[in-house]
């Protein structure tokens, strides 16, 4: 009989050891969740699996972290074992960047300094409250090249499970976007269009130093169009992408003729257009008031075409930005933020790529459009708020208006377009029109293209300070950000995107956390079910067995 069991335990044991061995050779991972989180998109797997040497990624998040941050490191490594499993050239290292108390502030000042930039944490622990201070990114190395990925996704009001969610929704998308910046061999070029007063380098300084990793970047003066047009029309050519920011200056027909022919011929294009002539800093410097003005520049009939109007309205909304006012002289200046309605704060609708999971976009001064009928398709990627209308120019803009509290009943001309995305087989504007100028091998109907249209030439532009531009979306008299950037990069990403890498940002992951009040409603219940339950489980099956065994001997 013993024999009998031991070869059977030998035997299980032979088994188990078997299925080790075959299991080492082989690898499957089964993705049971329910929003197939740990699925990697096709463009994902492609862009991961181009590597032909060892990728190390750094994760800072190793060490005593506060646990909304857990939950995104076990997340963000479940999805490098993801892309692992996808290409075995890619591995990582857990890493906690103030392990060393000693050299805690070396190295914080260290790591802003390369722009890794910390998320400061206030963490409350049986009514203890606390400051915890977190690196949440990671670092992707890849030969000579280390490309930051940032982890964690703020999003105005969030609450710490939005936080977590934003964060995890976006994870795949950065990473994959990373590994794409490190494979680039040949980089599309734009063009930043210049001569019609657009704005300064330094204003879009932030914009082009970070498209740079995707892009090669260069400049096309359209004054030459006079003198050689034809000159002109081949440079642009050259350009996958035009980038024209808030021109101030009319368009000449001929100028209009050449971008028209180097859209035609299936040059993608982003616009960015103010319709009036208002700053605030005219506000300021005229003792608070300024007029705004129509801004005429002969592109009505050029937008017409592609089915878009901009009317030269400016849009007042509840749902504002702040901007900072000076009270008192000298030493005894106060600076107060107050609501400015003509500074809209732009939440997105999640229904394009571009927009997905984007913070709101700071407008200034915008402008609403009219989205016309015709054979091209129009998708409105930005709107003014529900709580919005529209005031007609010529009008007198002035600080007066703070003094004054909105009247909401008025508010009921909302949702206005604010940037849109068209694509299609574009036609030429000036089809079946006397033409301007010659060109040679012009066309009056194109292939399959696509431009955006922003009604709002400030939303590209980053501020200054002492000389050196700020981060766009950045604002350094609020202190606040915002998500300018993120949308302007996802626009030129996907009108010069090939592979659907984007698209990736549609993916929705789902991540339940526990309900913190929920939690400390129940504390006492939970903690007599996990703690009492086992004891007297325990004690029961004790007295069971003393009362078996006592039968069982007494007989």
């Amino acid at each position: 009989m013993r024999a009998a069991f031991l070869i059977s335990v030998f035997k299980a044991l032979a088994i188990v050891v078997l299925l080790n061995i075959i299991g080492s050779f082989l690898s499957a991972r089964f993705d049971l969740t329910e929003d197939k989180r740990f699925t990697l998109s096709q463009p994902a797997i492609e862009v991961a699996e181009k590597f032909d040497a060892p990728v190390v990624i750094d994760i800072l998040l190793e060490g005593n972290i506060p646990a909304e941050f857990s939950k995104l490191k076990i997340e963000t490594l479940q999805l490098i074992k993801s892309f692992a499993a996808k290409n075995k050239n890619i591995e990582y290292n857990l890493v906690d960047p103030l392990e060393n108390q000693s050299q805690n502030q070396q190295t914080i000042a260290d790591l802003q300094r390369i722009g890794l930039t910390p998320a400061n944490i206030t963490v409350e622990e049986n009514g203890k409250v606390t400051q915890e201070m977190v690196f949440p990114w990671a670092m992707v190395n890849y030969k000579n090249q280390t490309v930051k990925v940032p982890l964690l996704k703020n999003k105005l009001g969030s609450s710490i499970e939005d936080r977590v969610n934003n964060s995890v929704q976006q994870l795949e998308y950065v990473f994959a976007d990373a590994f794409t910046k490190l494979n680039i061999k040949e980089k599309r070029r734009v063009a930043v269009i210049k001569g019609n007063g657009e704005l300064e380098d330094k204003f879009l300084a932030d914009y082009l130093t970070t498209i740079k990793d995707y892009y090669n970047i260069g400049a096309i003066t359209l004054d030459s169009v006079a003198t050689n047009p034809q000159k002109v029309l081949e440079q642009l050519k050259g350009f996958d992408l035009t980038l024209v920011a808030k021109p101030t200056e009319a368009f000449s027909d001929e100028e209009k003729y050449v971008l028209d022919q180097y859209i035609t011929n299936g040059g993608k294009s982003i616009w960015l257009i103010d319709q009036v002539a208002i700053e605030l800093d005219s506000i300021f410097k005229n003792g608070g008031s300024a007029l705004a003005l129509p801004r005429e520049l002969n592109l009505s009939d050029f937008f017409f075409k592609y089915g878009v109007r901009i009317n030269p309205v400016l849009i007042n909304d509840l749902y504002f930005t702040q901007i900072v006012l000076a009270s008192g002289e000298g030493n005894d200046s106060q600076y107060n933020p107050v609501p400015w309605y003509y500074n809209p704060m732009v939440f997105s609708r999640n229904d394009h790529p571009i927009n997905t999971n984007i913070e709101a976009v700071r407008y200034q001064f915008t402008n609403a459009m009219d989205i016309l009928e015709n054979d091209y398709e129009k998708t409105i990627l930005l709107r003014s708020s529900p709580l919005s209308k529209t005031e007609g120019t010529p009008k007198q803009i002035g600080l007066d208006v703070l003094n004054n509290p909105p009247n909401r009943e008025l508010y009921t001309n909302g949702n206005q377009p604010l940037a849109v995305l068209i694509e299609g087989k574009f036609s030429s504007t000036f089809k079946n029109r006397v033409k301007p100028i010659k060109l040679k091998n012009t066309l009056e109907e194109g292939p399959n293209n696509k431009m955006i249209i922003i009604s709002d030439g400030d939303v590209i532009k980053n501020q200054i300070r002492n000389g050196r531009p700020l981060e766009l979306g950045y604002d350094k008299w609020t202190n606040s950000s915002y998500g300018n950037k993120e949308f302007l990069v996802n626009c030129i990403n996907y009108l010069l995107d090939d592979n659907g890498l984007i698209n990736i940002r549609n993916k929705k992951v789902s991540i339940p956390l526990l309900d913190t009040e929920k939690i400390i409603e129940h504390k006492t219940k939970w903690q007599l079910l996990n703690i009492g339950v086992p004891v007297l489980l325990t004690l029961v099956l004790g007295i069971f067995f003393n009362f078996h065994r006592k039968r069982k001997f007494a007989a």
